[in-house]
This record gives structure tokens, sequence and C-alpha cells, in this order.
């Protein structure tokens, strides 16, 4: 099709003018629009060639009321410039997209008191659904999840009590796990760098120290955390806090996340301290980076992209009358160690 049919002064284009000119019906349109994956190819083309000449733009509320249905899925994270979340958003997107599902998103700054009123903002949408990050919800924001009667996953832990669904990992095993693989490696004085100190980052913390407690190996002193938020210059920092108030005793380190535990290499560096022969370092979340650094950093990998489609999944299931195989999910995680604590002391 050559060209607009319609002009800047035309009225609004409508879904009858759209059937016209795709010549079909108005409810094949509507079809095309909410259920993509129930037509053919050659009509998807068609209608999208028409929606894009005339300039469409479906009226959603409308489409709403009609069929009940908003096929909308609210999806609230604690920070959209935590690079932790980019992975876990795109499954989500990827299963929600290909299934005629929009996603609409919120970011609650860590904050519950936040999450609840962005929770209150997502609900007055009508989504069919709502994907959340997380346990710490205020008791007002639980009320609204539960009075809503709809779907609802919470994800990136483990929970003991899930509202609903439940899709992620323990925080805290991993964090025991971690102490336990470094003295594994012959380290014998571990401390902890944390920064933000969120829910999860505590739960980490306290699996690590509880390791360190059982075996006797536990200093309080060796603990450096802030409520900054985390960055690479903020671990070079908390790694001097720390080697100074150890005196240089400590012999491996568990940083809560990349960001800190890049930091406390390059400054490690600057520092003359040798990694890992004097000392190991291990971080959390593994990204593209810490592969390629010189040393190459030990880390905890999480499937975040398999836990963002999981929990979009367990979505689709409910709203299409499928019952999940399990209502709570444990996605796992895996220590990769590499040359940051290759060395047996």
């Amino acid at each position: 099709m050559a060209g607009r049919t319609r002009n800047s002064s035309s009225k609004r284009a409508t879904l009858a003018d759209v059937a016209r000119l795709a010549n079909v019906s108005a409810i094949t349109v509507s079809r095309v629009l909410n259920h993509p994956d129930k037509v053919s190819d050659d009509l998807k083309r068609r209608v999208q060639e028409a929606i894009e000449n005339l300039g469409y733009i479906p009226n959603q509320s409308a489409s709403s009321l009609a069929s009940a249905r908003s096929r909308v899925i609210g999806v609230s994270i604690p920070s959209l410039s935590n690079i932790v979340f980019n992975d876990v958003l795109r499954g989500i997107y990827d299963v929600a997209g290909a299934n005629g599902y929009k996603v609409l998103l919120v970011d609650t700054h860590y904050s519950p008191l936040e999450e609840e009123k962005m929770v209150r903002t997502l609900l007055s949408q009508s989504p069919e659904a709502m994907i959340i990050t997380g346990g710490d919800q205020t008791r007002a924001c639980q009320r609204m999840l539960e009075s809503a009667a709809i779907p609802v996953v919470q994800m990136m832990e483990i929970l003991p009590n899930p509202l609903d669904m439940n899709v992620g990992f323990s925080h805290y095993q991993a964090g025991y796990d971690v102490a336990v693989s470094l003295l594994e490696t012959g380290c014998k004085s571990l401390g902890f760098i944390g920064a933000r100190m969120d829910m999860r980052v505590q739960q980490r913390m306290a699996g690590f120290v509880r390791a360190l407690e059982e075996r006797n190996a536990y200093q309080p002193d060796w603990i450096a955390t802030t409520p900054e938020p985390s960055s690479i210059a903020l671990g070079g920092e908390l790694l001097r806090s720390l080697i100074s108030s150890s005196a240089g005793a400590i012999d491996g380190i568990f940083c809560c996340n990349d960001d800190l535990a890049l930091g406390a290499l390059f400054e490690s560096q600057r520092m003359n301290i040798k990694i890992p022969t004097d000392l190991a370092l291990c971080g959390f979340n593994d990204f593209e980076t810490s592969a390629f650094v010189n040393p190459s950093l030990s880390s905890v990998h999480v499937p975040r992209f398999e836990m963002g489609v999981k929990a979009a999944q367990m979505i689709l299931d409910q709203l299409e009358g499928r019952a999940p195989v399990s209502k709570k999910v444990d996605i796992g995680y895996e220590i990769v160690m590499r040359q940051s604590t290759a060395v047996a002391k």
C-alpha cells in the first residue's frame, strides 16, 4: 500500500477504518490485535499494513471493557538502573510479547513504601496479573495484591510464605556456600563487603556469617557495609576499610555483587595486593565483565533470564487455565570459581 490514506487533519482512525482498508471484518482486526497467535500470517500482514498506513492506535480501554481482559501484566522491580534486572525483564518481555500480552513496568527504588504506591498505580490499570520482586512488601501492599484476586509471582528469592506463586533462589544458602567454597580453597580469614543492604544482600551476608560461625572463623570486625548504592569506586573504598580494620589479616573476601568485587580487585592492584595469592575475591551476579578482567573474577551465577521466563510462564499458565506444575520454583545458582580464588594458601 503506497502512502497514507489519511492526513493529519483527519479524525483519528478507527478499528472499522482498519477493517475496510484490510478488506476484513472488524472482528478479524480485533482478533489480530488481541490473539495474534490464532490468526494466519497473511491476515496479520494485511491488518498490520492497514494499521501502519492509517496510523491507527488501538483503544486499550475500550478493548478491555469489551473483552473484560486488559492483556496487561504489571511488573515491579527495585531499580531500572541496576543491570541485574535486565536479563530478568528480557525473559518476561519475551514470553509476554510472544503471547499477546503487554508489560507495564514500575521502579520502586528499593523502597517498600514506594512499591506500595507503584503497585496501587499498576492495579488501577486493571492488569491481569502481577510480577513483583522479593517478599518485603508492606502489609497494605500485600492486602492490595490479595484483594485484586489476580495471579501474582514474587521473584528473585525463595520465600517461606509467598502471596501466590514464587520463583527465585536462596540468597542465604548462596552466601553460606560461598563461605564454604572460599575456605575450601585454603582461605582462613574471611571478610564481607556489602552495599545498599536490601533484604537479599542481608540474606547473603547472614548465610556467609553463619557458615563462618559454624567453623569458628567469624570475626565481626571483618564486615564492611554501607547503605549507599553499589559502585566500582565504592568497592575500592570498602576494600581499603576492611584491610585497615583487619590489619591485613584477611585472606579472602566475599563481595555482595560484582560491582563491589571489581572495585576491590582494581584497588587491590593499586595497593600491590596480589590476587589470589595474597587475597581471594568472590563477587555475586556473574556479570559478563567478570570473566574478562585479569585475573578473572569468581562469582555466583544466577540464571536471571530463565527466572524471568519462568515467572512469565507461571503467569500465563494461570491466565490460560493451566495449573502450574509447582507454585514455588527454586531456579538455583552456581558458584563459578575463576582466577581470583584459584590459589590455595
